[in-house]
């Protein structure tokens, strides 16, 4: 899978104050235009992953029925290309594009590091608790970079405007009133608080990437982790001095045990093009990017 899109926090009616709420609700985008939506379902993320679970012999012969109504899909679509305009066609291609990538799964699971994971059982609802269900999630993801199902993922664990209340660790308030603090001592440190229940699930997920073993070392080892978030300052909306954090070594490439602080206003986009280096993919710019940062890399 080219990518996969998660969150573990739900949209909901006046959520959005402005009319792009794609920008709210994903932070992964197919191209300039199209944002990629991000699931919010363990149930079907596991079925986009495994299908519907069952032994290794039996994941195979799905995959190969599969493979073989997709030979058929893509004759009719090559037969159909021929009679569309051009704004069609470039819908036909997404199309072509998500055939593709189904195409890769099924080549994936025909391998034998892709059906020799021991799969969970496959989940039936959102979990009531919010710490089970972010932890659930996050075992899909390790799942599927175990599997070598996918490369790359993104999950939004608070969108902005988030009405979330955290009532387990204290927090009765919801999360985008919190954040909006007005130098409030009580309501820093509930928004204190939330952040750092955050990491702690982030810690969870580190952990079992490092304790999941991955050719010369751990899927920790062979990964980067990048969490943050869009705001300096959620009080005042500063959209700099963001606060990041990189974990894993993507096999040597990256240094770790280090802090750096920038000068101010340094744009976020060019850790992302430093990022994007270094697994190669060389972009000159990428939106307000300046250059790369010096991070430690080796």
């Amino acid at each position: 899978m080219a990518s996969l899109e998660l969150t573990v926090d739900f949209p909901t009616q006046g959520s959005c104050d402005s009319g792009d709420c794609f920008y709210i609700n994903t932070v992964s985008w197919r191209n300039p235009t199209t944002p990629n939506p991000a699931e919010t379902h363990p149930r079907i993320v596991f079925e986009r992953l495994f299908g519907d679970g069952g032994s290794a012999a039996q994941r195979l012969s799905r995959v190969r029925d599969t493979g073989s109504i997709l030979d058929s899909v893509t004759e009719e679509v090559n037969f159909l290309a021929k009679t569309l305009g051009r704004s069609d066609r470039t819908k036909l291609s997404e199309y072509r594009d998500s055939v593709r990538e189904i195409e890769q799964r099924i080549q994936n699971a025909e391998s034998q590091a892709a059906h020799s994971i021991e799969l969970p059982d496959r989940p039936v609802d959102v979990p009531d608790s919010f710490d089970e269900y972010t932890k659930m999630m996050l075992d899909l993801v390790a799942l599927a970079y175990q599997a070598d199902i996918t490369r790359v993922f993104t999950m939004i664990f608070a969108r902005e405007l988030s009405s979330r209340t955290f009532a387990h660790i204290g927090v009765q308030d919801q999360h985008h009133a919190v954040s909006h603090h007005r130098d409030d001592p009580e309501l820093i440190v509930k928004k204190a608080k939330i952040d750092t229940y955050h990491v702690q699930l982030l810690s969870y997920f580190l952990s079992k990437l490092q304790a999941t073993k991955d050719g010369n070392g751990s899927l920790l080892d062979h990964s980067l982790i990048l969490y943050g978030g869009g705001m300096g300052d959620g009080n005042l909306h500063r959209h700099f001095d963001l606060p990041c954090l990189l974990a894993g070594k993507l096999g040597g490439r990256f240094k770790t045990g280090s802090h750096f602080a920038y000068p101010d206003k340094t744009p976020m986009t060019n850790l992302l093009v430093t990022i994007l280096d270094k697994v190669g993919v060389r972009m000159d710019k990428l939106g307000d990017s300046t250059g790369p940062l010096d991070i430690g890399a080796s």
